[in-house]
Order: structure tokens, then C-alpha cells, then sequence
């Protein structure tokens, strides 16, 4: 295939990539995009999962919230697949800058990557509203209705960015900063339609920017190489 031997040459040549991922990445670990339907929405919730997981919800409905979130969100036996590991290997070996990811799932972390930036935060960082003491994400899942401080008896809110929050500033940042200076971009499995984390693309100067998906994408007409299939599989092909 002659896009894949293109990509495999410009990976041995570079020492500056920077990979920025959605969803599809951490599907291969068994987490589901949380916006595929399936009929356990229409089964057991009232709203569809973009109302749920919005600032204004979790403010009115936090008990229907956490049930959600719970059940959907917090995966945490999920392993790294092929793809995360691959991606730790390019930062060891010094071709990796930077993972940019949209998931909060921390597999990245978990497979080795030490550059993560995380755009929608991480379900393994949770906080006191109050008093801001930190709980891990089992703190969360074995707790019953709304998580409360055990110190403080504060509401306990995933570090988690919802609908309508801001992303972190100083993460945006950064995300621009190595994707401006980035030689070769990859980007792999992300609808790239939910913004500001989509118009990242704008800031790539270079002429290497890679597309790995299985369906179409806004943006395919703007990749120099597009290559379909899964992101695990995809990646596994680099030689180091």
C-alpha cells in the first residue's frame, strides 16, 4: 500500500511528531465511544449522553449525572492497546514530542507516554469542590449517588471538561505550540467535529499531516496522507 510505506518513511525520518487522538483510540481497548448509539441510552436514560455530560445537567440533575457517568464513563479495567503502546515507544526513542488526546481514560499514561495533554481532563483526577482534597476514580465508582469529601463533606466533581466548560488555557497552549512546531502531525481516531479541540488542525504549519480513521472526517481533504483503518493496527506497521 503505497500511502502506508509513505508514512513509514516519514516516521524514520522525523524526530518532531506529534500525534493528537479522540475516541477511536482507546475503542480498540474496549471503551466505547460514548456517542454511538446503542439502545442502552434509549433503554435507560431520558436524555441523550451530550445533555447528560453538560455543565448545566450536572448543576440540576447530579444524582442522574453520576449514574451515567458511573456506568459509561469509567472504564477502568480498559488495558493500552497497540496503538498507546506504539506511541510510548516513538517518545522513548526521541520521535515522539507530544500525545494531544480528547479522551479522559488515562491509557496513554498507563502505557507509558509521559508528554500527555490532556484536552477534556481525566477521569482519574477528581476534586473537592470545596476543599479540594483529590480522589482517584475508584473513590468515584464505589461511591453511591453524589460522591462526597470524606474529610470535608464536600460535593466531589470529576476533573472532567463538560459541555459547555472551557478548555484549560495553558493545555490549549501547549497543544498549539507543539503542533505548530510539529514536522509530522498525526491524527487518528477523532471525528475531528467537536470544537475548540478540532481547530488544533489550524495550527499545523508543516506539510506532513497524517490521517488514520476508518470513516471520513471534515478534514480529510486538508491531510497530505490518509490511510483507513484502525489506529492500533495502523501504527503497529512502525518499525523502531
Amino acid at each position: 500500500m503505497e500511502q502506508m510505506q509513505q508514512f513509514l518513511e516519514w516516521i524514520e525520518e522525523s524526530d518532531n511528531i506529534v500525534f493528537f487522538g479522540g475516541a477511536g483510540v482507546s475503542t480498540e481497548s474496549g471503551i466505547p465511544d460514548f456517542r454511538s448509539v446503542d439502545g442502552l441510552y434509549n433503554q435507560e436514560y431520558d436524555y441523550p449522553p451530550e445533555t447528560i455530560l453538560s455543565h448545566s445537567f450536572y448543576l440540576k440533575n447530579e444524582p442522574e449525572f453520576y449514574r451515567f457517568y458511573r456506568k459509561k464513563m469509567l472504564c477502568l479495567d480498559a488495558k493500552p492497546n497497540a496503538a498507546h503502546r506504539m506511541l510510548a515507544k516513538l517518545e522513548e526513542a526521541g520521535k515522539l514530542k507530544a500525545v494531544i488526546t480528547q479522551n479522559i481514560d488515562g491509557l496513554h499514561q498507563a502505557a507509558g507516554s509521559k508528554e500527555v495533554l490532556e484536552l477534556h481532563g481525566s477521569v482519574h483526577r477528581n476534586y473537592c469542590q470545596r476543599c479540594q482534597k483529590l480522589f482517584d476514580a475508584r473513590y468515584i465508582l464505589n461511591s453511591e449517588g453524589c460522591p462526597t469529601c470524606d474529610a470535608c463533606g464536600g460535593d466531589v466533581k470529576p476533573d472532567v471538561v463538560l459541555y459547555e466548560e472551557g478548555l484549560d488555557d495553558y493545555t490549549m497552549r501547549k497543544s498549539i505550540q507543539y503542533i505548530a512546531n510539529a514536522d509530522i502531525l498525526i491524527i487518528g481516531g477523532t471525528s475531528l467535529a467537536v470544537y475548540p479541540a478540532a481547530g488544533l488542525i489550524d495550527y499545523y504549519r508543516g506539510n506532513k499531516l497524517v490521517l488514520i480513521n476508518t470513516s471520513t472526517t471534515p478534514m480529510d481533504s486538508r491531510a497530505n496522507l490518509r490511510i483507513e483503518g484502525k489506529i492500533g493496527e495502523v501504527l503497529s506497521q512502525i518499525k523502531l
